[in-house]
């Protein structure tokens, strides 16, 4: 299957299809005419991919780096290993980085491919089933800085996008579940009938055939807001459902607790039901949002005083024009904008 976002000239095709990794030099030769490529990854990731990938990047001087997994590597200080391992291995801006891991690495490569020598080509090739639903489209990059998360950012889009969904066969089950978080969230803020899908399954295994159709439709909705919204001024931020919230709590436990999806999950359903008890969102839905996180095995709650969590609030990249403005939900597959303050978060805890 191929997408394509269209945006000019920064447009991009994602094509999604089982073992499309084993292929992958046959569609990067069609984007890119250079000679060295640099493979990013991680230390649980690249193991088990390295071998199909470079015997498919046969044609092509390849270099790579192995970082360590987790969040706590996309920091400003793993950025300066990034750029040395690019300049040792001479490429210059006619050649390719490839960010081949979950939404870490993709965000980690992304930033570094936007601002080593102002622009080198990237090509995402999402190995987590939270990178393939969101993290891999749409052009935003950026590392974390102590006060708060995706701080230090640029729009920097990549020039193709590889979906291997058979990949996610390796992923331990916290990791599927952690981008359920973000699957359930398109279905929140832009399709009633996807959500109501995943409310009919059981599990992730009852789940698991239909998946490649999730996978899409995901992306095709994130592909037609990116259109819309290039920069995250207006109807981009829609993507941010749940999002004030689990930043938040991800930045209160230092990225070792709750994962991002997880958090997404508890902001989603924290922030609905602040929003029917002020009478913003139709009465019920936080009901429904806790159904299916339960489904997936996600949190809807973690006991943090919400007054240990309205500092960071304040420093949310939603903030604008001197308004926080906070995503919520009409009903369930209708979501808006809506302008407000730190104060909105009123409830004792989350």
């Amino acid at each position: 299957m191929k997408l394509t976002v269209n945006l000019g000239e920064n447009s991009y095709p994602i094509y999604i299809e089982n073992g499309i990794l084993s292929d992958a030099g046959k569609y990067i030769s069609g984007i890119f005419h250079g000679k060295r490529i640099m493979v990013l990854s991680d230390d649980n990731v690249f193991p088990l991919y390295k071998d199909r990938l470079l015997k498919s990047l046969g044609g092509y001087e390849c270099h790579t780096l192995m970082l360590p997994h987790g969040e706590p590597t996309k920091n400003f200080q793993t950025l300066p290993r990034i750029y040395s391992a690019l300049l040792d291995a001479k490429l210059t801006r006619s050649d390719l980085i490839i960010a081949l891991g979950g939404g870490v690495i993709g965000d980690l490569a992304g930033f570094a491919a936007a601002s080593y020598l102002r622009g080198i080509k990237l090509v995402q090739i999402p190995t987590s089933l939270l990178a393939q639903v969101d993290s891999s489209v749409g052009g935003k990059v950026a590392v974390d800085l102590p006060q708060g998360k995706n701080l230090v950012g640029a729009f920097f889009h990549p020039k193709m996008v590889l979906i291997d969904p058979s990949v996610l066969d390796t992923l331990p089950p916290h990791f599927i579940s952690d981008g359920m978080g973000e699957v359930i969230k398109y279905g929140c803020i832009k399709d009633r009938d996807l959500f109501g899908r995943l409310c009919a399954h059981a599990s992730f295994e009852n789940l698991k055939p239909e998946l490649t159709d999730i996978i899409a439709r995901c992306v095709d909705i994130k592909r037609t807001v990116v259109e819309a919204d290039q920069f995250d001024t207006g109807e981009r931020m829609l993507l941010n459902f749940g999002h004030t919230l689990a930043h938040t709590i991800e930045q209160y436990y230092q990225y070792e607790r709750e994962s991002h999806g997880e958090a997404v999950g508890i902001g989603m359903y924290q922030i609905t039901k602040i929003a029917e008890e002020k009478g913003l969102t139709e009465g019920g839905c936080a009901e429904q949002i806790k159904k299916a996180l339960s489904i997936y095995n996600l949190p809807y709650e973690c006991g943090i005083p919400m007054a240990e969590l309205k500092s960071a609030i304040t420093l949310d990249k939603k903030n604008l024009n001197g308004k926080l403005n906070v995503i919520l939900l009409k009903t369930i597959g209708e979501s808006y904008v809506y302008p407000t303050d730190a104060g909105f978060f009123s409830c004792a805890a989350i």
